[in-house]
């Protein structure tokens, strides 16, 4: 059996690597061989911690939760296409130049566009 720390890690990381679906958190101790009642200490012991949110849900008839991560880890896709990778313009803009992300058109653009997709994601839920 595991230590309590290592079991904590392995719980977590398996959140993660679930991302913004979460996972059940009946499903995630019969993965990691855990018992349901060690199952729930960690997973409060993680919420506590700021590490995870739970969601009550009904699953097959039984109440459970979805334990999803706060945090996910970055990945270079979320910013694939910032108009800042591939701009002419980069190797003179900075705070002290008249080109400057404060006052680029494209990469305000792409934010804006971002703003309205997380939005528009975050309404469908």
């Amino acid at each position: 059996m595991p230590k309590r720390n290592e079991f904590e890690q392995k719980a977590l990381q398996f959140i993660i690597n679930n991302g913004c679906q979460g996972v059940l958190q009946s499903e995630l101790w019969r993965k990691l061989g855990g018992s349901s009642r060690e199952g729930s200490r960690i997973a409060l012991k993680l919420e506590d911690k700021g590490l995870i949110r739970r969601e009550k849900e009904l699953c097959n008839g039984r109440w459970t939760y979805r334990l999803y991560p706060k945090r996910l880890p970055a990945s270079i896709d979320s910013i694939s296409d910032c108009p800042c990778l591939m701009c002419p313009e980069s190797s003179r803009c900075g705070s002290a130049s008249d080109i400057s992300p404060q006052n680029c058109e494209k990469l305000t653009e792409w934010l804006l566009f971002l703003t309205e997709n997380e939005s528009s994601e975050l309404g469908d839920s």
